[in-house]
């Protein structure tokens, strides 16, 4: 009698060739594509100017798409697999020419992203910018796996469309257009923090060529009885990897942590400090060696006995050691003082009252936005398309002499809520149509 297969086998059978990375490996064409790669003149010398110059100006006006299009175009990528892929086969005669010309695109693209940063008009730090200046060890992570996806696609006899992914997914050109930010604002910390995330994602996406190309046993070159010399500088690599990661996985820990703290933060203000009566109009969070929130409230006043209760309760938050500050008459002299006493007099009268009016709410917001010119604020119904019926909402019409910035729009929203007593508002914002000159 026939004894049955295993389960647990026959699953494993059936999974394992799903797996297999030799099947389709055309190892002519990959070492063919990879030689070209490392070619940085003629034209792929001018692709790579143009794409740091369309980066540079994505990073400028803080425009994802321009950044990922510049990305797509990059040739960048070849060079640094071109790196992993010699020291993989021991072709160290290769490796040097690689690391040739990755010095030169390097310089050639700090060179650019300098030049067009210095002619620029527009000298403020976008956030688009400002992200390549502080890199973790996620960013080393996805280098890695960005890495293992090139290479397994460059080594397939049908490349598809992967490597354009790898491409955007490691950043390669941001980094370098952020280094020639930093040198044409003088800001060291910009510079080495970018110079310092494209060293990661150029190092991890070499390493993962490594790995890779060793796998699929590329043929190596026989350095014979220099086999000891083979060793060293494999050795070399590996320790300089470790030296590079190590200041990634502190910042990456000190992000979390800051995560975590602010989380905890806006979990206490909202269920120690607001209440029916009471608004925060403004908050301050600042995690560091000396964690610090401050608050601007309106409304009910907290005592100094129930103050001194709220710092006891930081404890439960995991927030020891936080100074809390509170301002509520704005201690302080001058019109500011004023402006605050005013608004929160009149605030605590309406909520006595039970009612409010939009012209009261208009002349109140005049104090804080000068450059509001009109104000409506109306109960409407909006039709819902997706889900087929209408919808209650509350609509704040404006007209402003110059447009609120978006911390503005922040505070305005937060004090309409406030004053309204709804909290879905939709704002609508627009310039003066006829200014009085």
């Amino acid at each position: 009698m026939a004894s049955k297969e295993n389960p647990i086998v026959s699953f494993f059978q059936w999974l394992t060739p799903r797996f297999h990375l030799l099947d389709d490996l055309d190892k002519p064409g990959t070492i063919e594509s990879v030689q070209k790669g490392g070619e940085l003149v003629g034209s792929n010398l001018w692709t790579l100017i143009f794409a740091i110059f369309i980066a540079s100006i994505g990073l400028n006006v803080n425009s994802t798409a321009v950044i990922i299009g510049a990305m797509l175009i990059s040739p960048l990528m070849g060079p640094i697999v071109g790196v992993g892929f010699a020291a993989a086969t021991n072709d160290f005669d290769q490796l040097k020419r690689f690391l040739r010309t990755l010095s030169v695109a390097t310089i050639v693209s700090i060179i650019t992203s300098f030049v067009y940063f210095s002619l620029s008009p527009i000298s403020e730090a976008q956030s688009e910018l400002l992200a390549r200046t502080t890199p973790t060890i996620y960013d080393a992570l996805i280098a890695l796996f960005g890495g293992a996806t090139g290479i397994i696609a460059n080594t397939r006899k049908e490349k598809g469309t992967a490597i354009a992914g790898v491409a955007i997914a490691t950043a390669l050109m941001p980094p370098l257009c952020t280094a020639g930010f930093g040198l044409s604002q003088g800001n060291l910390q910009y510079f080495f923090g970018a110079i310092y995330l494209y060293l990661i994602n150029s190092i991890f996406i070499a390493i993962a060529t490594f790995i890779f190309v060793r796998y699929m046993d590329f043929p190596k070159v026989d350095w014979g009885l220099y086999k000891e010399k083979e060793t060293k500088v494999k050795l070399y690599l590996s320790i300089f990897a470790f030296i590079v990661i190590i200041p990634s996985v502190f910042t990456a820990y000190q992000i979390v942590r800051s995560s975590f703290y602010k989380g905890k933060a806006e979990e206490f203000i909202r269920k120690e400090i607001v209440t029916e009566g009471r608004r925060v109009l403004e908050k301050n969070i600042v995690y560091g060696t000396k964690p610090k929130v401050e608050i601007t409230l309106l409304g009910s006043k907290i005592d100094p006995i129930q103050e001194e209760e709220l710092k006891n309760k930081l404890k439960y938050y995991s927030m020891e050691g936080t100074e809390l500050v509170l301002h509520q008459d704005l201690s302080t002299t001058g019109l500011d003082k004023l402006k605050f006493e005013i608004l929160s007099e009149i605030y605590q009268n309406q909520m006595d009252m039970g009612k409010w009016n939009t012209e009261m709410i208009a002349k109140e917001l005049k104090i804080f936005f000068p450059n509001l010119v009109s104000a409506s604020f109306a109960k409407t119904k909006k039709f819902d398309m997706n889900e087929n019926h209408y919808k209650d909402t509350n609509l704040f019409d404006s007209e402003w002499k110059k447009l609120p910035t978006k911390d503005e729009m922040e505070k305005l929203e937060a004090y309409i809520q406030l004053r309204s007593g709804e909290t879905e508002i939709e704002l609508i914002t627009r310039l003066e149509a006829n200014p009085k000159l």
